[in-house]
């Protein structure tokens, strides 16, 4: 009599994926790079690796990235949340504003949906940016 195999009732092994962990630090010397390390390392993270931010005007790094990763469980994508704006992400407008609003300052920079002065009079004088080309 042939002998019959027993099916397995072991579920298939979970798919794992290797997770990441960013930490930025705004202070950045060795007592925080050791404390921060020594942290995330007991939390099960394994340390991954330092980026430092400099300026030109100091030989100090001004900010410290501190990388970490584990592995952990995979999400397929039909699970993976979208990268939308409903869960936190600026529209590419926005972020283009936000970015405008850093480099020039607040005041220089017109809120969502508002127009700079400049473009406001063009529009009410009924100046086309066509015309304006060949002004030049």
């Amino acid at each position: 009599m042939p002998s019959r195999k027993k099916k397995s009732t072991k579920p298939p092994p979970a798919k794992r994926a290797l997770l990441y962990k960013v930490v930025e630090l705004s202070n950045v010397d060795e007592h925080a790079l050791e404390r921060t390390v020594n942290e995330w390392v007991s939390r099960g993270w394994t340390f991954d690796g330092v980026q430092f931010a400099m300026r030109e005007s100091s030989k100090r790094p001004s900010m410290g990235f501190v990388f970490f990763t584990r592995e952990g469980a995979a999400i397929e994508e039909h699970e993976a949340p979208s990268l939308s704006e409903e869960q936190g992400y600026r529209s590419d407008e926005e972020a283009e504003r936000q970015l405008k609003r850093l480099i020039l300052g607040d005041q220089q920079v017109p809120a969502q949906g508002q127009q700079d002065a400049w473009a406001r009079l063009k529009e009410m004088a009924g100046d086309s940016d066509d015309s304006a080309e060949g002004d030049s």
